[in-house]
């Protein structure tokens, strides 16, 4: 295969610097829990439903424990408490918590704790037994159906209406789409609680709900049944309900969550605080779930230059990569994003897009990379943006990428009508088949403008991730390191629902999910 000439020694060194930046966020946030964490933590204990006000059951109790000053000590405990005085589920002391017949309390230093915490610990082996099913059931899937070699390609349905993205979602898939995503709908990322059911009134997207996932979950594994290859899906691991919607996944047996570490700070103004934890417990979910995570370094090009700010992207994939370590997940379930955004005006434009992709290939060679499609430079004219989706499929097949985005002719018009997206398909799987081998037939010039390219981001890299570490990520964020966008600590939607943990904070599931 041909690959560039790197300094193994900077590849090494960048890595390094990125698991101290980390860490040393993973140590800063660790001391604190979240009003998202715990109501996930109530869903994998079985919490679900609505009071007759249509507020989540999980909000209900996470709100009453705040009340009473007890969240600092973790949901499970008091919950598994009355559990076992009463002889009721979870669901029914929350059902009865939400009817205000009952006042919940912390066992800690009482003749119950003993009980309490083996009723929260048999809850939480139960919620893993569930999810290590689901992931058996996947790879059985795959083992029976097969599965499309990579580039996979991932096809975008949003139609507001679940029922008719199960129609949208069946046709992809029997025209060739290898992964589905369900775009949320607007709005959601940044809305503190999970709607509930099957929904069909989102807008510009289709709400994330446990019903949705489990619909579409079943309609995939039926089309993906039909035509002999497993049907991956995919929704939205991030804004203010990132855990939830990680424990929803993993309980419907989702495939991929797009579950950035900074993205929510970034670009949906959600506090610093309370994203980096959410996103270690979101994380260490879709990590057990056998999920594969999508992050949103593509994004960064939509707002800032895609050349000139190339290396923030490979510094933020490498911080990511560390995070995602922290949390469980392994290489191959690190779909790090990248993205042909240069502007094609840019003479050699293509040069520096394979660099810049081959680049991201070396350094994370055991990585399941997503690459994204040309979106800031899409203009309206159908012809010349197919062509650069065109070219952005050669870069994907070229430099192997594994999760392929598929690029729309209309991108800059209007939402993508079925028709598009089948345009989409022809032109991905023209170019994926008639260069598939092309990489181990042509060798990059040594030294030249290719090589030289990814050699400069790469030491632009190294120098901006020596900075971070010198300031702190933090300090980084709100400098505007990233997408040219500043956010501060304390700034942003959510802090209030950021807790410091009790000395006694109890939560089961990290003891049984991390490895």
């Amino acid at each position: 295969m041909s690959r560039l000439t790197l300094d193994q020694a900077k590849i090494d060194r960048a890595r390094d610097m990125a698991r101290r930046i980390a860490r040393q966020v993973y140590d800063d946030m660790h001391r604190f829990t979240t009003t998202s964490v715990e109501r996930a933590t109530l869903r994998l204990m079985g919490v679900d439903g609505i009071d007759d006000n249509q507020v989540p059951l999980p909000n209900r109790v996470v709100s009453h424990l705040q009340a009473q000053g007890l969240l600092q000590h973790g949901a499970a405990l008091p919950v598994a408490a009355a559990m076992a005085e009463r002889g009721l589920s979870a669901q029914q002391v929350a059902l009865a918590v939400a009817a205000g017949e009952l006042m919940l309390h912390n066992p800690a230093g009482t003749a119950g704790e003993g009980e309490a915490r083996r009723m929260a610990d048999a809850l939480a082996a139960r919620a893993c037994e569930r999810i290590a099913a689901n992931r058996a059931t996947r790879d059985a899937a795959i083992s029976h159906c097969g599965e499309a070699r990579t580039p996979w390609l991932y096809l975008i349905v949003a139609t507001g209406n679940i029922y008719e993205d199960i129609v949208q979602a069946r046709a992809a898939a029997e025209q060739g789409a290898d992964v589905i995503a369900v775009i949320r709908s607007t709005g959601q990322s940044l809305l503190d609680y999970v709607p509930y059911g099957a929904t069909t009134e989102g807008f510009g997207g289709t709400y994330a709900t446990q019903e949705n996932f489990r619909l579409m979950r079943a309609a995939l594994d039926e089309v993906g049944h039909k035509i002999g290859r497993y049907i991956r899906l995919t929704n939205y691991c991030s804004g203010l309900c990132m855990p939830e919607i990680a424990a929803m996944g993993a309980m419907e047996r989702l495939d991929m969550m797009l579950n950035d570490s900074m993205y929510g700070i970034i670009f949906r103004d959600i506090n610093m605080q309370r994203t980096f934890v959410d996103q270690f417990f979101s994380r260490m979910v879709n990590a057990y779930a056998g999920i594969i995570i999508n992050t949103g370094e593509d994004n960064y090009l939509t707002t800032a230059d895609a050349y000139e700010a190339a290396h923030t992207v490979l510094a933020s994939q490498l911080i990511n990569e560390q995070f995602a370590y922290l949390s469980g997940l392994k290489p191959d379930q690190m779909g790090l994003g990248h993205a042909f955004e240069i502007n094609p005006a840019l003479e050699n434009g293509f040069l520096w897009e394979l660099a810049h992709a081959q680049l991201v290939r070396q350094v994370f060679p055991e990585a399941c990379l997503k690459y994204m499609p040309p979106t800031k430079h899409m203009t309206g004219n159908i012809f010349k943006g197919h062509i650069q989706d065109a070219l952005f499929n050669v870069t994907s097949v070229l430099t192997q990428q594994n999760i392929h985005l598929l690029g729309m002719m209309t991108e800059a018009i209007h939402t993508p009508l079925m028709q598009d997206r089948f345009l989409a398909i022809q032109n991905a799987r023209y170019v994926f088949g008639n260069l598939r081998d092309l990489h181990e037939e042509i060798q990059f010039t040594p030294g030249g403008r290719i090589e030289q390219r990814a050699q400069q981001v790469l030491a632009e890299t190294v120098s901006l991730l020596a900075h971070i570490e010198e300031t702190g990520l933090p300090a980084a964020i709100a400098k505007g390191t990233f997408a040219d966008i500043s956010r501060t600590l304390t700034g942003g939607k959510g802090l209030d629902g950021v807790v410091p943990k009790a000395a006694g904070y109890f939560n089961p599931f990290p003891a049984l999910m991390l490895p």
